[in-house]
């Protein structure tokens, strides 16, 4: 193989790590990394459906915005924004 077909599968496979599961995270090796599979699992033994719906990017923007000042997940943070609507 010449030199410069050893680089280019080099640089492949570097890219390859780069956009690998969990890559580039500080700590990587202790966080657990759970599939599609398995998330669906725990999430259906939660009792948690998925829920698709289309908002306006403002909207969004306000409840990202919101999540991360409440420290919250934005799944939890518009479960509670639903429930306490809902209510009144």
């Amino acid at each position: 193989m010449k030199k410069t077909g050893m680089a280019k599968s080099d640089a492949k496979k570097l890219m390859g790590k780069m956009v690998a599961p969990g890559a580039g995270h500080l700590g990587a090796g202790d966080v657990a990394i759970i599939d599609r599979r398995e998330q669906r699992k725990l999430d259906q033994a939660l009792g948690l459906v998925p829920f698709a719906v289309k908002l306006n990017s403002a909207l969004v923007l306000q409840l990202q915005t919101l999540a991360k000042e409440r420290d919250l997940d934005l799944n939890a943070l518009v479960a509670e924004v639903l429930t306490k609507g809902l209510a009144a």
